[in-house]
């Protein structure tokens, strides 16, 4: 047995009011996973990102190796766990590492632009480099990759819109 992942989302902004306030009552998780190789080694931004959680849902930042090791540890069969990373590329190091996301999918909350990136959404931006990962997950893994804001929002195949 492993771990219930109840929704894996991307959000450049990791761990924020909307994610704490709207997703984890639309999921209920009892555990707010952050997982960063970059916010673990950040005392400062790990403890601004664990303040946000809700006062009933305890959060962890760990790093993505430490993430794939917990996956599948027994010790950590209660965690019913909302799991956000920062980046599509960590996603795709999770399903490397054997995470399955098979039953939740994989939900794109905000990916933030940059130069040489096109909107696909008012909150999501890729480019080549991360259309490949995206499809990588589809393609490879078969996961359902979906664009969502918020749970009010109606979710979108990203594979729609990145045709």
């Amino acid at each position: 047995m492993t771990m219930s992942i109840l929704l894996a989302r991307v959000d450049s902004r990791l761990l924020h009011g909307q994610v704490a306030t709207f997703w984890t009552k639309q999921v209920n998780p009892n555990r707010i996973l952050v997982v960063s190789d970059s916010v673990v080694n950040d005392p400062l931004r790990k403890t601004l990102i664990t303040q946000v959680a809700p006062p009933d849902v305890k959060a962890n930042v760990i790093s993505v190796d430490k993430m794939i090791s917990i996956y599948k540890d027994p010790k950590f069969d209660s965690f019913k766990a909302l799991l956000l990373t920062e980046t599509v590329a960590d996603m795709v190091r999770l399903a490397d590492g054997g995470v399955d996301f098979s039953s939740t999918g994989i939900n794109l909350g905000n990916l933030a632009y940059t130069p040489g990136k096109r909107m696909l959404t008012d909150t999501v931006a890729v480019d080549d480099n991360i259309v490949s990962q995206i499809r990588q997950l589809t393609d490879d893994y078969h996961f359902d990759v979906y664009v969502q804001q918020v749970p009010s929002e109606k979710p979108q195949g990203v594979l729609n819109l990145i045709k």
